[in-house]
């Protein structure tokens, strides 16, 4: 999986806002930065620096963290100051200039929802780890043509298609146009 990195100077830094909201939700929770490592199963080092605001995590590692504040995900990336539901951070920069993830916005739904758009640049591929039970995408491409490699099989999706799965199993996006692929990622569970 791909880390988070800085953002570009016209949007907001993600790795900031993780840094601030990581020590306050784990103030809150009484949860030294020891007691959390324990708990989410990073190192103390990686929190540490994420506090700091010094260093990189891969989306799943955010999503430990967060179960381990009982927070989600979205907890853990938004602006605090916000005072709305949209975020627009990025939160992923591929192998490939071009490739991207931004976090549009987010509403409560039984745990999360989140509302994404993606850029991937020709032949980039994002892995993920399985997601927990009960949690499902519904992607529309908007550009090119995408490949989302699921453990129960591929689908590839055409520009003006969807594919609606669970991703309580591994998957990929991978971009198998010749130029750029666009696409909207609704995350639910």
């Amino acid at each position: 999986m791909r880390s988070i990195v800085h953002t570009s100077s016209e949007r907001s830094d993600v790795l900031a806002f993780v840094a601030q909201n990581l020590r306050e939700l784990r103030r809150r929770a009484g949860l030294s930065q020891a007691a959390l490592a324990q708990a989410s199963g990073i190192s103390r080092r990686m929190i540490v620096n994420l506090e700091g605001g010094a260093t990189n995590i891969s989306l799943s590692s955010l999503d430990h963290l967060a179960e381990a504040l009982g927070a989600d995900f979205v907890d853990l990336v938004s602006d605090p100051a916000a005072r709305d539901l949209r975020i627009e951070a990025l939160a992923w920069r591929g192998a490939r200039p071009g490739s991207e993830a931004v976090l549009l916005g987010s509403v409560p739904a039984r745990h999360s929802a989140q509302l994404w758009t993606w850029t991937l640049a020709p032949g980039d591929r994002y892995t993920a780890e399985p997601d927990p039970e009960g949690w499902h995408e519904m992607t529309v491409v908007t550009e090119g043509r995408l490949l989302i490699d699921l453990a129960q099989g591929p689908i590839t999706v055409e520009a003006g298609g969807y594919a609606i799965y669970s991703t309580a199993q591994e998957y990929a996006y991978v971009n198998v146009h010749d130029g750029i692929t666009r696409f909207i990622r609704n995350v639910v569970a």
